[in-house]
């Protein structure tokens, strides 16, 4: 199956394609999009892996599922296109990041920045329908990005995975902690952002374990 994902990533993950499990997925995704709205444009269902090619990767940071409101959604986890409003997450992102470093609350909510430096914004689930927050859970989505976790972890050296939530620490069980940094916490919803995420300091963990191995740390 030729699945439009940028190259170095499907180099990583042709095996995926190819299984009955991802011929079923494409079907789904193919049914719902024909049928009603859903979230990211189709252009733009692969958009994080575009945005940051295999060997680019430095940090991970999960997600659940896209953003089912109109406009939100572009591909990369958390994040808006310009001129969205942000997010309740979103806005707590930015704000542990002032804590953390000082740095103003950008203007955009658009995470493409940090993408091109090398911060793989993944959600497990890729597609969303429209108004129905995880509408898309159990058709293949999770194995799929199960696969590309399991790639990183196996083919890269001295990741950082920033998981927030249970969902996504539980996805950490398939990465070893010997070759890469796992920093779990609280999610930054406002349902829990009090009960951990707040003062986690994972972003300036992050940039020290990066600099302790000679990579270049993230300008949040």
């Amino acid at each position: 199956m030729d699945v439009k994902i940028e190259e170095s990533w499907k180099t990583q993950l042709s095996s995926q394609f190819e299984q009955p499990y991802f011929q079923q997925l494409v079907q789904f995704v193919r049914a719902e999009y024909a049928a009603g709205t859903c979230y990211p444009p189709g252009s733009l269902i692969f958009n994080a892996f575009h945005a940051t090619p295999f060997d680019n990767v430095k940090v991970v940071i999960l997600g659940q599922d896209p953003y089912h409101d109109e406009g939100q959604a572009h591909g990369l986890c958390f994040s808006v296109n310009d001129g969205v409003a942000f997010p309740p997450s979103l806005q707590n992102i930015f704000k542990e990041i002032q804590q953390e470093t000082g740095a103003p609350i950008p203007a955009s909510g658009n995470l493409t920045r940090w993408a091109h430096q090398g911060v793989l914004l993944l959600n497990s689930m890729l597609t969303v329908r429209a108004h129905q927050a995880g509408s898309h859970q159990g058709h293949g989505w999770e194995q799929f990005t199960d696969a590309v976790i399991s790639r990183l972890n196996e083919g890269r050296e001295h990741l950082v995975f920033l998981l927030w939530g249970s969902y996504a620490i539980k996805k950490g069980a398939l990465i070893d902690r010997t070759r890469h940094l796992v920093l779990t916490s609280a999610h930054p919803s406002p349902l829990s952002s009090y009960r951990g995420f707040f003062g986690n300091r994972h972003f300036i963990l992050c940039n020290e374990y990066l600099i302790q191995h000679g990579k270049q740390p993230i300008l949040w």
